[in-house]
């Protein structure tokens, strides 16, 4: 082996590293909360679990946590903040109120218990993104005999919250992570956003451009895995990682593509559909909507996302829309401006204008988040383009978090959906039928 390739190896391994500098462990309170409201400060313990750190601590239902480590707590986003950076083995010093009287603890948190899945090989990795942060990659194996399998990459929604399985935090989307990975006979790789699960960083004020980077670096990390069929790999999209999948495909080869409850439209159209949408489930009627559009939605979406203003420079410049402005100064679904404002660059539909490779595509009847013309869209823009290997199914009741429902308008309203088999056996079908 030559000098020049044997330093090649020596970098690229130094890239991949899974043990330098391992990454802290991640910790839960082991209690619920009352968040704090728009005018107040601190949080309510609601309950407390029997034995965890908390309790031990001589914490209580009811007691106001006012400080952590000193740090303030002056809005749900930095309530979210503290418990997406929790870790275990770190002292924290939690300042409370209880009956007028403040307290001060000093509270060391125990480690999550790590994914386990029977006849599964579970491996917590890591990677450092272009940007310096260090990001959890879990990957799951299934115990087989071939030497090499078929993989998936998984990307997730927009929120910040955790793509590890949490058995304290069932729901229908990480049971349908559970039967991908449980059921598919596929290694399955995921990576947790900057500030989430074990990563570095703070997912609140993560940028589109510095997450999509790390959905690249996990993109290559996956395919030089001895044990992973390059010739076999699935890019699986979800909400906003749907969108994303085609580019992820485009760019790195992937073999195919599986998009969940997607969209194609830029963020400012989309915006706006959804507006529309969350207008009329409020029983505004169709006069009052078109108001409101035209004299709030538009110009708030169109100086964040075209004019790359904020919120407050917005309703600063026109007062008279901030009481319809239900997000933050600075954020919206808990991601900060700039989130968007790079988003809206980014092109959805070309990226599935270009994509060769075959393609499945999921949308539930009751996604009041994704529209069915969107979905739609998709497939004209494949057939324009000569692609042959597309599908679109429209999965009755669906909605946009994995849950049957009766109506789109329950899903806004709330209640509680209905876990039914088929919303896995759909996805699970189309790898099998995908990578066979």
């Amino acid at each position: 082996m030559n000098l020049y390739k044997t330093f090649f190896i020596i970098i690229l391994l130094f890239a991949f590293s899974a043990h330098s500098s391992e990454l802290d462990r991640r910790a839960n309170w082991g209690a619920s909360f009352t968040v704090p409201a728009k005018g107040t400060a601190g949080v309510k313990i609601k309950s407390v679990k029997e034995g965890s750190p908390l309790q031990k601590a001589g914490l209580k239902i009811a007691d106001h946590i006012l400080l952590v480590d000193k740090k303030p707590i002056l809005s749900s986003q930095e309530w979210y903040d503290i418990t997406d950076g929790l870790v275990a083995g770190k002292k924290y010093t939690i300042k409370f109120n209880r009956a007028f009287k403040s307290y001060t603890k000093e509270i060391t948190f125990e480690p999550m218990e790590k994914e386990k899945h029977p006849n599964i090989e579970t491996t917590y990795d890591q990677l450092t993104n272009d940007y310096g942060i260090k990001q959890r990659l879990i990957i799951t194996r299934p115990n087989s005999k071939k030497s090499k399998l078929p993989a998936v990459l998984f990307l997730q929604g927009l929120s910040c919250s955790s793509i590890e399985i949490n058995p304290n935090r069932i729901t229908p989307f990480t049971r349908l992570i559970n039967e991908i990975v449980e059921k598919s006979n596929h290694v399955v790789l995921r990576i947790e956003k900057p500030g989430l699960g074990d990563s570095e960083g703070n997912c609140s004020e993560t940028d589109f451009m510095t997450e999509l980077n790390g959905y690249e670096q996990a993109a290559q990390y996956l395919k030089q895995l001895e044990y992973v069929d390059s010739n076999k790999i699935t890019v699986y999209g979800n909400s906003m990682g749907s969108a994303l999948a085609p580019y992820i495909a485009n760019k790195y080869n992937y073999t195919s593509v599986i998009s969940d409850g997607t969209f194609v439209k830029s963020w400012f159209e989309h915006m706006l559909e959804i507006q529309r949408r969350i207008l009329d489930f409020q029983g505004l009627n169709q006069t009052e909507i078109n108001d409101k559009l035209n004299q709030a939605y538009m110009p708030l979406y169109y100086g964040m996302l075209i004019l790359n203003k904020s919120y407050q420079d917005v309703t600063n410049q026109y007062p008279a829309i901030a009481s319809d402005n239900y997000h933050g100064p600075k954020h919206m679904y808990g991601r900060p401006m700039e989130y968007y404002q790079q988003l809206q660059q980014f092109d959805v539909a070309g990226e599935w204008q270009k994509l060769k490779v075959p393609a499945r595509i999921r949308w539930g009847t009751n996604d009041w988040i994704m529209s069915e013309s969107d979905n739609d869209m998709i497939i004209d823009i494949l057939k324009k383009a000569g692609h042959s290997d597309h599908k679109l199914h429209k999965q009755k009741g669906l909605d946009h978090w994995q849950s049957i429902h009766q109506s789109a308008k329950d899903s806004f309203d709330g209640k509680k959906g209905e876990w039914i088999p088929e919303i896995s056996e759909v996805i699970i079908h189309w790898l099998d039928e995908l990578n066979k």
